[in-house]
C-alpha cells in the first residue's frame, strides 16, 4: 500500500472519530431532554478501484423506532380523553354533594320526605306545613341550581373545544413546516435529526388532543389522519374551522369542518362526534352526550317530584276553601276530547266547610266523544248557580258564587277520575303545589286521532344523536293545519329519523322513540321549536314530553300564595255528604299522610319506567358517582399505559450516559490510533526524503 493511501485511510479514520465524538457530545448535552432521540453517525467502508480505502462518514441519523413512537401517539390520545372526562365528571359529582352531607340535592329530597312525616305527627300545624313547603321549594331550587351549574359546565367544555381547535391548528401548521425542513434536509443528504425531534414532540402533543394515525413517507415527511381516516396533513396543510359559541351553552352545536389552508376551501370532511378521540373527543362527548343526559335525567326527577306532590295537593282542600280554583295552562282547547274515565265531585261550601252544592261528574257516562266544554257545562248544570266553571286560553277555572263560599274538588273513592293517569284537578292544575310557566307538568293524554292543533308554517327541529353524541340525522317537523297527532307520528316514521328507530304514542299521550338495535342508546334533542298549540303557547315538545328538557324545571316554583301562607296547602278531603252537612273538616289532615304515601310510591316516568322519587334520585346520583369513579380508574390506567409507552420509546431512542461515555472512550482510542498512523506515515515520508538527499 502506498504511503498516500495510508495517509488517506488514516485521515478518514480521524474524520470518522471526530464525527462520532461530535454525535456523542450532542447526545450527552441532550441527556434528559424530552423527545430527543440520540444520534448515530453512519459509517461505510470506502472502496476505490475495488480496493478498500478507509471509511466514508455519512450524516448522523436519529436512533428511533417508529412503531414505539406510534404507540406513544395512541396512548397519548387515550390519556387526553380520559383526563378531561375524569376532571369534568369529578366536578359534576362535587355539585351533587357528599353522601350524608347536610346540603346538596340528596339532603334536600330527604328533607321533603322528613317534613312530610312531621306533618302527620303534629296534626298539620302551621309550623310543620310551612317547613314542608319551604323544603319543597329548597329541593326545586337545588335542582334548578344544579341544572344551571351543569349548563355552566357545558359552557366551560365548549370554551375548551374552541381552545383545543386553535391549538390543533397551531400544531398542524408547525408539523407542516417541520415536514418541509425534514424533506429538504433528507433530499440534500443532510442530518434532519433536530427537526425530526421537534416534529415528533409536536405530533405527540397533537395526538393528546385528538387520536391520529401517522405514516412515514419516503422523502422524510409524515402524513397525519384522524382516527376516522380523515386526512389532516399530507403535502397540503388542512386546518379545523369551528364557529365557537364563545363558551355559551346551547341546545346544539355546529360540526367542526376540515378545510384546506391554502387556498381556503372545504374538504367535505367534518368532526362531529367523540370518535375523534383525544382531549377533543372527550370534550365533545361531555358536551353532546354526558352533560345533556344528566340535565334530562334531572328534568325527569323534577317531573316525578312535581307529579307526586301535585297529585296529593289537587286531591285536597283548605278549610275554608278558596273562593276560586284557577288552573294552569294545559295547552288544551274547549273542543278537545275530554278523555277522562272515572268520576269526581265538584262542590261549593261555606267557609266552615258546610256543603252548599255539589255535583258528581261521571266521565264514563259523558261518553267517549265528550269535550272539555261538555264537562264545563255539566259542572255548571250540577252546581246550579252556586259555582261557575269556565275554560279559556287552556285554563279551567271554577268560581264560587256567594259571599264567603269556596270551591273544593274530590276524587271518587271507588273509581277516581283519570286521564293519562292524572285526576281531573291535577290534569288542569286547579290546586297545584308546584307550578311551572313552561310546562303542564302532566302527560297530555292525547290519542292518535286527536287534532294536534298546530298551524302550517310552525316547525320543530329534531336531532338524533348516537351513544357517543354524534349527530346521526336531523329532521324538521312541519305540521299541517287540521292534522292529527297520528299524522305527526306517521310523518316522523317516514322521515330520515325512522332509519334509526320508530315513533309511537304511549297510553299517556307521550311521544316515544324506540331506537334500533344498531344505535342502542341513541337520544333525541329539540334545539328549536316554533309550534304553538291553538294559541295557548304550549309547543309540540312541551305537549309530547319527548325530552326531559321540556320538564319545566327552569321556571318551576312552589305556588307563591302557598309559600307565603302555608294554611293554603290543602290537607283536608272533601266528604260525600248531603247539602247542609259538613263536607270539610278543619281538623282533617289526611293530606299529610297522603304526601308521605305518595312520595314513597312509584311514579310513571315514561321512557324511564316507574320509580319512586327517592329511588330515581339515588340511582341518578349513584350513576354519576360510579361514572366519575370509573373515569378516575380509566385515567390511572391510561396514564400508566402512556408512561410505559414513553419509557419504552425513550429506552430505545434516549441517551444513556454510560453508553455514551463508553462510546467516547472507543472513539478517543480510534482517534489516537488514526493519529499514530498519520504520525508513522509522516516519519516514513521523512525517512524516504532523507534517503534521497
Amino acid at each position: 500500500m502506498a504511503l498516500n493511501d495510508i495517509l488517506g485511510t488514516a485521515v478518514s479514520g480521524l474524520a470518522a472519530a471526530q464525527a462520532g465524538l461530535r454525535a456523542v457530545s450532542n447526545n450527552i448535552a441532550n441527556v434528559g431532554v424530552a423527545g430527543y432521540a440520540r444520534e448515530r453517525v453512519n459509517l461505510t467502508t470506502g472502496v476505490v478501484s475495488g480496493q478498500v480505502s478507509g471509511v466514508v462518514v455519512g450524516e448522523p441519523t436519529r436512533v428511533a423506532d417508529r412503531f414505539l413512537e406510534a404507540t406513544v401517539y395512541n396512548r397519548a390520545g387515550d390519556y387526553g380523553r380520559t383526563e378531561v372526562t375524569a376532571n369534568y365528571l369529578d366536578r359534576l359529582q362535587a355539585l351533587l354533594g357528599q353522601p350524608g352531607a347536610s346540603s346538596g340535592l340528596s339532603a334536600r329530597l330527604d328533607a321533603v320526605s322528613a317534613s312530610a312525616v312531621a306533618m302527620t305527627g303534629s296534626l298539620g300545624s302551621t309550623q310543620t306545613v310551612a317547613q314542608f313547603t319551604n323544603d319543597v321549594q329548597d329541593a326545586i331550587s337545588s335542582m334548578q341550581q344544579m341544572d344551571n351549574d351543569v349548563s355552566q359546565l357545558r359552557s366551560d367544555v365548549e370554551s375548551e373545544v374552541g381552545y383545543s381547535v386553535d391549538k390543533i391548528n397551531t400544531l398542524l401548521k408547525r408539523i407542516y413546516d417541520l415536514n418541509g425542513t425534514v424533506a429538504q434536509a433528507t433530499g440534500l443528504g443532510r442530518s434532519a435529526g433536530g427537526a425530526a425531534d421537534q416534529r415528533m414532540s409536536a405530533i405527540e402533543e397533537l395526538s393528546g388532543l385528538m387520536q391520529v394515525t401517522v405514516r412515514d413517507q419516503a422523502d422524510g415527511r409524515v402524513t397525519i389522519e384522524t382516527a376516522n381516516g380523515q386526512m389532516l396533513l399530507d403535502k397540503r396543510l388542512r386546518q379545523l374551522s369551528y364557529p365557537s359559541a364563545g363558551g355559551a351553552s346551547q341546545p346544539t352545536y355546529p360540526a367542526i369542518e376540515i378545510r384546506f389552508a391554502q387556498p381556503d376551501a372545504a374538504t367535505g370532511d367534518k368532526i362531529d362526534s367523540a370518535a375523534i378521540g383525544g382531549k377533543l373527543g372527550g370534550l365533545l362527548d361531555l358536551r353532546d352526550r354526558a352533560l345533556p343526559a344528566f340535565s334530562e335525567q334531572l328534568g325527569t326527577l323534577f317531573t316525578g317530584l312535581s307529579q307526586a306532590l301535585n297529585s296529593v295537593s289537587n286531591a285536597g282542600s283548605t278549610v275554608p276553601p278558596p273562593a276560586a280554583l284557577i288552573g294552569r295552562n294545559s295547552g288544551m282547547a274547549g273542543s278537545d276530547r275530554l278523555g277522562f274515565a272515572g268520576a269526581a265531585t265538584f262542590a261549593v261550601t261555606k267557609a266552615d266547610g258546610t256543603l252548599v252544592a255539589s255535583t258528581k261528574i261521571d266521565f264514563d257516562a259523558l261518553g267517549p266523544n265528550a269535550t272539555i266544554d261538555d264537562m264545563v257545562t255539566a259542572i255548571n248544570t250540577g252546581l246550579g248557580g252556586a259555582g261557575t266553571a269556565s275554560f279559556a286560553d287552556g285554563k279551567l277555572s271554577i268560581v264560587a258564587n256567594g259571599a264567603g263560599n269556596g270551591v273544593a274538588i274530590g276524587q271518587d273513592a271507588t273509581k277516581p277520575s283519570a286521564r293519562a293517569g292524572q285526576g281531573v284537578s291535577q290534569f288542569f292544575g286547579l290546586n297545584d303545589l308546584v307550578r311551572s310557566d313552561s310546562s303542564s307538568l302532566v302527560p297530555s293524554g292525547f290519542a292518535a286521532g286527536d287534532p294536534h292543533g298546530f298551524a302550517t308554517g310552525e316547525t320543530t327541529q329534531i336531532v338524533l344523536r348516537d351513544s357517543s353524541g354524534r349527530a346521526l340525522t336531523s329532521y324538521t317537523l312541519t305540521p299541517a293545519t287540521g292534522g292529527t297527532f297520528g299524522d305527526l307520528v306517521n310523518d316522523l316514521n317516514g322521515s330520515p329519523l325512522s332509519n334509526f328507530g320508530t315513533f309511537s304514542l304511549d297510553d299517556s299521550g307521550r311521544l316515544r322513540f324506540a331506537p334500533a338495535a344498531s344505535v342502542a342508546g341513541a337520544t333525541l334533542s329539540i334545539p328549536a321549536d316554533s309550534t304553538n298549540r291553538l294559541g295557548t303557547g304550549r309547543s309540540f315538545a312541551q305537549m309530547m314530553n319527548l325530552t326531559g328538557a321540556s320538564s319545566g324545571l327552569g321556571s318551576a316554583q312552589v305556588r307563591p300564595d302557598i309559600l307565603a301562607d302555608s294554611s293554603k296547602l290543602g290537607l283536608a278531603r272533601l266528604q260525600d255528604v248531603a247539602a247542609g252537612a259538613k263536607a270539610l273538616g278543619s281538623g282533617d289532615t289526611r293530606g299529610a299522610t297522603a304526601f308521605v304515601n305518595k312520595l314513597g310510591s312509584a311514579i310513571d316516568l315514561g321512557k324511564d319506567g316507574k320509580s319512586t322519587v327517592d329511588a330515581f334520585a339515588s340511582n341518578l346520583m349513584g350513576r354519576i358517582g360510579l361514572d366519575a369513579n370509573q373515569a378516575k380508574g380509566q385515567l390511572a390506567d391510561a396514564t400508566a399505559r402512556r408512561d410505559d409507552a414513553i419509557t419504552r420509546r425513550d429506552s430505545f431512542a434516549g441517551v444513556n450516559i454510560d453508553e455514551e461515555l463508553s462510546q467516547m472512550v472507543v472513539l478517543q482510542n480510534s482517534y489516537s490510533a488514526a493519529a499514530r498512523v498519520i504520525s508513522t506515515a509522516n516519519d516514513m515520508y521523512d525517512t524516504l526524503l532523507g534517503m534521497l538527499r
